[in-house]
């Protein structure tokens, strides 16, 4: 359920930080919960709410080295891709990106593993995520956990996020997100930045 916007106004100061993950053209192409083009739309109206703020944008990409070397290895019942995708998989959409995002290469699940991400959101004096983007129990979630982990306060935009499982989405905000944050929407975010 999403959190009260009076609780919202408290938790969202000059010390938060909008990250969206993997709305990248290869990701939004996926059949997903809530349609791709509705979770990149409200990715759009967030980004551009937090830089009228001047507030930091962070998108999250995942892309992996054209020879594959990089690619996730384990031993498991449903691996990942074997090859690297073409590089158009990872661009970012024009109506999303802008000049002065912060932008974050990821080869794993989580947008902390291995890269910059939490260096780039302590310089900059970050403590609060408002976190978002596809798919929720996958990219999100991992993330979400290791920023609850290093002491981020969270909030999530419910409709911001979507999943190529239902169940999974569901699962997530119902039994997770709660646990580690506030669980929001994007008018809530937006109208909590206006204040």
């Amino acid at each position: 359920m999403p959190a009260d916007t009076n609780a919202l106004a408290l938790a969202l100061g000059e010390d938060t930080a909008l990250v969206l993950i993997d709305l990248q053209t290869g990701i939004l192409a996926l059949p997903t919960t809530r349609p791709a083009p509705e979770v990149l739309a409200r990715g759009v109206a967030l980004a551009e709410a937090f830089r009228a703020r001047r507030l930091p944008v962070v998108l999250v990409k995942v892309a992996w080295s054209p020879d594959g070397g990089d690619l996730p290895t384990a031993n498991v019942d449903r691996p990942g891709p074997a090859a690297a995708p073409p590089a158009a998989f990872s661009e970012i959409p024009a109506e999303l990106a802008a000049l002065g995002d912060v932008v974050v290469t990821k080869r794993h699940w989580g947008a902390f593993t291995g890269t910059e991400l939490d260096l780039q959101l302590r310089r900059r004096g970050i403590h609060r995520i408002v976190l978002a983007g596809i798919s929720t129990s996958v990219g999100v979630e991992s993330t979400a956990r290791t920023a609850w982990e290093l002491s981020y306060d969270l909030v999530f935009p419910e409709d911001a996020t979507a999943d190529t499982d239902a169940d999974s989405h569901a699962h997530t905000f119902g039994k997770i997100f709660p646990r580690i944050g506030r669980v929001s929407t994007t008018g809530e975010v937006i109208a909590a930045l206006g204040r």
